[in-house]
């Protein structure tokens, strides 16, 4: 495998959930790791925790819906650790309301400029440096949902996470001759906060039956190092026990 070492890596959505557990992992490969996130309090708590077990976080709060706020963590990385050679785009969000009998133009918006428009924004601000070094790696966390007709995840996100195949699609035709490659990594059920925004929250015995967050860290982690000519496309990685595909109760939306 492909050191790590001391290599600067930015993850999106770094406080929490799957971004969290990618830092960690990437933390203890000896990686310079920031995770960035719109909650200052997270950001400090997840950097304390990883402090209290031996590792390091820097934090850096950012808004990946606000171009402006982007360009600017992406140089204040640069310019405080080095150049970053990984990016991990793992900031997301869903709304309660999402179908269309109660989806709102507003909320169609935020989602969009979150899990889209923010992935989009975070790529083009790091791309310069990483052509510069002849070298990056991009892992863009979408969702099953980007693959597959989900209902109950609702238009604005489904719309998203599909838009998120042709984007790294297009790092990869374009930024490839530059040695940048880019991951798609579509889960299935992952035990994270998001889960709490489902209109029919899944019940504790199913919600154990899913993939972890670590799991998806680690994921994240042999993704990074890989030999700087291998480049994995796509990820369709889901639980054993897949309710996507057998069904279940609560993911019949309630229209």
């Amino acid at each position: 495998m492909h050191s790590i070492q001391k290599q600067v890596a930015w993850i999106t959505g770094g406080a929490t959930g799957i971004g969290l557990a990618a830092a960690r992992a990437l933390a203890k490969e000896g990686a310079v790791v920031v995770i960035s996130g719109r909650r200052s309090a997270e950001i400090e708590a997840a950097v304390a925790a990883a402090k209290a077990d031996g590792l390091t976080l820097h934090g850096l709060a950012t808004d990946v819906s606000d171009a402006a706020q982007v360009e600017r963590s992406a140089q204040q990385i640069a310019a405080q650790h080095g150049p970053i050679s990984i990016l991990v785009c793992s900031a997301g969000t869903n709304v309660p309301n999402r179908f269309l009998n109660k989806l709102t133009p507003a909320d169609f918006g935020k989602v969009i400029d979150i899990n889209l428009k923010g992935v989009a924004q975070c790529v083009m601000s790091v791309l310069p440096g990483m052509r510069a070094q002849a070298n990056g790696v991009i892992v863009v966390v979408s969702s099953w949902a980007g693959r597959e007709f989900l209902p109950f995840t609702g238009m604005a996100y489904n719309s998203a996470k599909a838009a998120l195949t042709m984007l790294a699609r297009s790092v990869n035709h374009d930024e490839g001759r530059h040695g940048v490659r880019c991951t798609l990594v579509q889960p299935g059920e992952v035990y994270t906060p998001i889960l709490k925004t489902r209109p029919r929250p899944p019940s504790t015995a199913d919600c154990e039956t899913m993939l972890r967050m670590e799991d998806l860290g680690d994921l994240v982690r042999y993704v990074v190092t890989l030999p700087p000519h291998v480049c994995l496309n796509e990820v369709l990685i889901s639980p054993t026990h897949n309710r996507f595909d057998i069904g279940a109760d609560d993911l019949k939306p309630a229209l």
